[in-house]
């Protein structure tokens, strides 16, 4: 759907079931900052050949003993029917490989995360699949605090990013308690404890931005009625990273005022939603032409 006029695009296509036959999913093996080996699931169709130029989209999550495995999911479906590659990268803080992977991305360790996911991305441009302007990344909640991470510590890497229900002033995290999901702290650490302090400041995504840096263009997300995490997050961040941005690209917040982090509206509008998000990560990677594809 046309975001400014509500029209329907060229490429919506609800009403043509999704086609698997010449689809295929293959996993890669990339190597982190420190040494760590780990795994790639990557969704493209069959016979695409690296050339630079793909519109790329990478998600991660990389916490709380989540285990990214792989799945079918509508949003990777809808981009790689339009020619695009879908890719899934495994990350410490995770539980993939037991515990110990876990806690190797956990507190002091979150750094580990970040890491991953950016060695991710450089996998994929070394590998001639695409290049920053074609290159877009996704997640949320604990994932969306990755997002954050990643487009702060390397804004040329990426020309867009959703960051749905984030966690991204990590240092004011432990202040608010009613509008919070205050066992995170044992995952993130506790900034009110000196000890903690300055491991979690140095990878707080809202204490780095600066002023007159390119990021990419950004759609945040989040909803008055979230328990998770604070709705001011996204919002003070979006604030800031308009202000703070000289790429020209556009930032922008999907506040909800009736739904909160994990539900709290009808499936229509989810879909609808899910709509905007796809479209926006799409157009801003120049691939509103790739229906053509089909």
């Amino acid at each position: 759907m046309n975001l400014a006029t509500g029209e329907r695009t060229v490429w919506e296509s609800a009403e043509v079931p999704f086609d698997s036959a010449g689809i295929g999913v293959r996993q890669v093996w990339y190597t982190s900052k420190d040494g760590t080996r780990a795994p790639m699931y990557l969704m493209h169709r069959r016979g695409l050949a690296p050339n630079g130029d793909t519109p790329t989209l990478l998600h991660g999550y990389g916490g709380f003993t989540l285990s990214l495995m792989p799945r079918f999911d509508p949003r990777a479906a809808w981009w790689v029917e339009r020619g695009g590659l879908y890719a899934q990268a495994t990350l410490r803080g995770g539980n993939e490989f037991g515990e110990a992977w876990h806690r190797d991305g956990m507190l002091g360790n979150k750094q580990h995360v970040f890491d991953d996911f950016l060695a991710a991305a450089q996998w994929l441009v070394d590998s001639g699949y695409t290049r920053p302007q074609r290159f877009a990344i996704r997640g949320t909640s604990n994932g969306g605090l990755l997002m954050g991470a990643a487009i702060i510590q390397q804004p040329d890497r990426f020309r867009a990013a959703y960051i749905g229900y984030p966690d991204l002033d990590m240092v004011r995290f432990y202040q608010f308690r009613t509008a919070n999901n205050l066992p995170a702290l044992l995952e993130y650490g506790d900034a009110s404890n000196p000890e903690q302090f300055e491991a979690i400041r140095k990878f707080s995504p809202y204490q780095h931005l600066r002023d007159g840096t390119s990021y990419p263009a950004v759609m945040f997300r989040t909803g008055y009625w979230d328990t998770r995490v604070p709705p001011w997050q996204a919002r003070k961040m979006a604030a800031r990273l308009q202000a703070a941005t000289r790429s020209r690209l556009p930032v922008i917040l999907y506040h909800d005022l009736r739904s909160g982090h994990a539900g709290g509206r009808p499936w229509s509008l989810e879909l609808e939603m899910a709509a905007r998000e796809m479209e926006f990560l799409l157009r801003m990677v120049g691939a509103a032409d790739s229906a053509s594809a089909r």
